[in-house]
């Protein structure tokens, strides 16, 4: 006998998500180093991602999910463009990314995340909140016809 499909929250979502933002970032800085580009087109896809990893974990829809989505879309954003930071500065220094990202104060990460997008990247970012936004807040499910 199937059951019904809960309105709860699982356990294993939010670990699930917490796990796929932090491989997306660790993804999209190798393809950054590797291009030596910024590659911000990979945050749409991040926000794809994320969404799907929460209707994977069975996240119910609603503001729960958008908030979870654009919340894990923009730490993506933001891990991807520290560590692509760190990594750049740490290709000039002789270390690894996870080397120098250990040792790069926040405030220089800032400025040389300031310096390294342009005004496209920033909006391909604000385009993958939108995005997470609009797809973490739907079912994807439509109602079955009415039985009346």
């Amino acid at each position: 006998m199937a059951q019904a499909p809960s309105n709860q929250p699982h356990w294993f979502a939010l670990p699930l998500l917490v796990l796929g933002a932090t491989g997306f970032a660790a993804g999209w800085l190798l393809l950054a180093l590797a291009l030596d580009r910024t590659c911000s087109w990979l945050a749409l896809l991040a926000a794809l991602d994320l969404v799907l990893l929460l209707r994977l974990g069975r996240w119910p829809a609603g503001a729960a999910r958008l908030a979870l989505a654009v919340l894990g879309t923009l730490g993506v954003i933001v891990m991807a463009n520290g560590l692509i930071a760190a990594g750049q500065l740490g290709k000039s220094l002789g270390m690894r990314p996870w080397e120098s990202a250990l040792r790069i104060g926040p405030d220089y990460a800032w400025l040389l995340m300031r310096m390294a997008n342009d005004h496209i990247d920033l909006a391909l970012y604000a385009a993958s909140l939108l995005l997470a936004a609009w797809l973490g807040g739907f079912s994807g499910r439509r109602p079955g016809p009415s039985a009346r």
